[in-house]
């Protein structure tokens, strides 16, 4: 039991940060009708920006991380500015290539500005875990649970209460009625990348905190898709649903079927899942269905 209980824990932590992952590519696709491919570069960067604060600049990590999520705000934003924006009207064929191309880009650069081996954060959270009952959790999983639950609920209030969220949401609805009340629509889509940007870089940063950075963690955005097909691709509450199931699901796997043929199940599964998923609902457990009439 005491093992069950510690892998459904590691589930949850992991499983919040495909949310927030999740988050950042929904919000693109609703807004824009793109299927963003960039979205683990994207946290690829802002794990290595952060680290060059904390480790290059000797600047603490708290003032580090509020600086790396200043800059890849603008730098989400710019990305839409530069290389989408130019885009609108194109096949939505061409914008999915230019997202290739973008990941890409980003990974060979951080290649190129930090290479390849595998960096660490200095010690930031005690080692010494906290022992509840039976089961010991690692003080940075703990703490990555938390900044990933809080951003959550901070995203989830912008979206309902604020000016600004009720315009993402009209323009994710139908953006030519967005259009006729007066709302900014280019600026939306600007918005939702350095909002996308924003939320892979939380993930990036305790995700590095937790195993390290090196470009592998680019990794972790093609493991977004099986939690934004469960969820739904329309959906923002689907994905962060979808990203706790695919996260403990993937971590029973792990635990439970990879010692028994040694090893592979654990990067499978959730794609497994999301093949099931589609065979019997294609639009996702919380995601919209198109009806198109003849």
């Amino acid at each position: 039991m005491d093992f069950f209980l510690q892998l459904v824990i590691t589930g949850i932590v992991i499983g919040s940060i495909y949310s927030l992952l999740a988050l950042g590519f929904t919000l693109i696709y609703k807004a824009t009708g793109v299927v963003n491919f960039a979205q683990g570069e994207l946290l690829l960067v802002g794990a290595y920006i952060c680290l060059q604060f904390t480790v290059g600049y000797s600047i603490p990590f708290i003032f580090s991380f509020f600086m790396t999520l200043i800059f890849m705000f603008f730098f989400g934003f710019l990305i839409e500015k530069i290389f989408l924006r130019k885009m609108i009207g194109e096949p939505i064929i061409s914008i999915i290539m230019l997202t290739i191309g973008l990941s890409s880009v980003l990974k060979s650069v951080v290649q190129l500005f930090w290479g390849t081996n595998t960096r660490t954060f200095p010690r930031i959270f005690p080692e010494e875990p906290i022992a509840v009952m039976d089961l010991q959790i690692s003080y940075v999983y703990l703490a990555s649970l938390v900044a990933v639950a809080i951003f959550l609920i901070l995203f989830t209030i912008f979206f309902k209460k604020t000016k600004v969220g009720v315009a993402m949401r009209a323009v994710a609805s139908d953006q030519q009625a967005a259009l006729s009340m007066g709302i900014n629509v280019k600026r939306i889509f600007a918005l939702s990348w350095a909002i996308a940007a924003i939320v892979s870089t939380v993930g990036g940063v305790f995700l590095g905190n937790i195993n390290g950075i090196n470009t592998s963690l680019s990794h972790f955005g093609l493991m977004v898709f099986p939690v934004v097909i469960l969820g739904g691709l329309d959906s923002i509450g689907g994905a962060i649903i979808a990203g706790l199931i695919i996260g403990v699901l993937e971590n029973f796997a792990g635990g439970y079927i990879d010692p028994m043929i040694g090893g592979g199940a654990k990067e499978v599964f959730p794609f497994v899942v999301m093949i099931l998923v589609m065979m019997i609902r294609p639009y996702g457990l919380f995601g919209t269905a198109d009806v198109e009439k003849v």
